[in-house]
């Protein structure tokens, strides 16, 4: 998801989003499944290289389930990131359940 090419395809993007997905975006919106899918076009440019990922850990927490970890950085904006995968029924496919940004002042 992080991935400026997968941002920019909604088909990708649905592909990586589980269907009761949510997210509460480092601005406090909340965002549905929905919601995220009709607005990452109008977000991407084809100019932006995308966001710098920084330390990324990963938690498996059950079977079938893993938290990710990480720090984005694009520009001056900072944000620590935690988002939830569950493996999909067919046992191959992660897909994203739930995402939360926190705007971080920190370096």
């Amino acid at each position: 998801m992080l991935a400026p090419e997968v941002r920019a395809t909604p088909a990708e993007a649905a592909r990586l989003l589980d269907p009761g997905f949510t997210e509460i975006g480092a601005s406090g919106t909340l965002w549905t499944r929905e919601a995220v899918l009709a607005a990452l076009p109008a977000f991407e440019d084809a100019e932006d290289p995308g966001a710098e990922v920084l330390e990324m850990t990963g938690t498996l927490l059950a079977p079938g389930w893993v938290q990710l970890r990480f720090v984005t950085v694009r520009g001056k904006r900072r944000a620590r990131r935690s988002s939830l995968w569950r493996l999909a029924g067919d046992g191959e496919h992660w897909r994203m359940y739930f995402h939360q940004g926190t705007p971080a002042a920190d370096a």
